[in-house]
């Protein structure tokens, strides 16, 4: 899910932290990641993996996510935010 943070960036952080640990704790979590691109300051994306897609909309209708959503839902855009992964590569090595 893209986003665009408000001007104080380092509150929006930590609210941030505390969705994306309250998605942590819900079962099927695989991972999450809040990234800022290099090129655009000014957007930023929340991208969590499941493994699957039950556990990912048990996770967002929980109380403790539900609640933990507030910044994320001023700040997110109104564009497709979920996705089936077509085709994928690890890293060499891994």
């Amino acid at each position: 899910m893209r986003l665009r943070p408000p001007v104080d960036a380092e509150s929006f952080r930590a609210e941030m932290r505390g969705l994306i640990e309250a998605l942590a704790a819900r079962p099927g979590h695989v991972a999450t990641r809040l990234a800022e691109p290099l090129e655009d300051l000014s957007t930023w994306v929340l991208v969590s993996e499941w493994l699957n897609v039950g556990s990912y909309r048990r996770a967002l209708s929980s109380y403790d996510v539900k609640t933990a959503s507030g910044p994320l839902m001023v700040a997110a855009l109104d564009e497709p935010s979920a996705y089936e992964v077509l085709e994928s590569a690890a890293a060499a090595g891994q």
